[in-house]
C-alpha cells in the first residue's frame, strides 16, 4: 500500500508542477497569438488545465481515502484488502491465486484483483473452507477457498 501512496504522491506532484508552471506559460504563449475564439493552442491548453485540475482532485481524494484505511481493522482470519487467496474453481477443478488489491493496483493478468470487482467482492470476508458462488459476466463461478494469507501474515514474514 505504501508503493501506491508513493505513486499517487508522485503523480500529484507532477500534475501540480504542470498546473502551476507549464500550463500558465502555454496559455500566455497562446494568448499572444491574438484572437482567442479561433486559437486552437489556447483552447487545447485550457482543456488540459481543466483535465489536470479534475485529475488532481481525484488523486487527492484517493490519497485521503488511503490515509483513512485502518489496517488494524482488516480481518486476520478472513479475506480482506491485501490478502492472497488460493481457490479451487469447482467447475474447472483448477487452483487459482488471487491477490486482493485496490482498484488502482488491479492487474487481472497477474492475479491482482480489485476488492470492488465481482470476484473480489465475493471473496471478501470469507474463510478457508468456505465455498462461494460468484456471478461474473461469463456466468456463475463456484470456488472453494483452500488457502489464505492476510495482509497481517504478509507483514509479519
Amino acid at each position: 500500500m505504501e508503493d501506491l501512496k508513493r505513486k499517487l504522491q508522485d503523480e500529484i506532484a507532477a500534475l501540480e508542477h504542470e498546473l502551476r508552471s507549464e500550463l500558465p506559460k502555454e496559455i500566455l504563449r497562446a494568448r499572444a497569438h491574438g484572437d482567442l475564439s479561433e486559437n486552437a493552442e489556447y483552447h487545447a491548453a485550457k482543456e488540459r488545465q481543466a483535465f489536470v485540475n479534475a485529475r488532481l482532485g481525484q488523486l487527492q481524494a484517493r490519497l485521503r481515502d488511503f490515509a483513512m484505511v485502518d489496517v488494524s481493522k482488516i480481518p486476520r482470519d478472513r479475506v480482506g484488502l491485501g490478502s492472497q487467496v488460493v481457490v479451487l474453481d469447482l467447475k474447472k477443478d483448477e487452483e487459482l491465486t488471487y491477490n486482493l488489491v485496490t482498484s488502482e493496483e488491479a492487474d487481472v493478468a497477474n492475479g491482482k484483483i480489485s476488492t470492488s470487482s465481482p470476484i473480489g467482492k465475493g471473496l471478501l470476508g470469507k474463510r478457508i473452507g468456505d465455498t462461494v458462488r460468484i456471478q461474473i459476466p461469463d456466468g456463475v463461478r463456484e470456488m472453494e477457498i483452500i488457502s489464505l494469507t492476510t495482509i497481517h501474515d504478509a507483514a509479519s514474514s
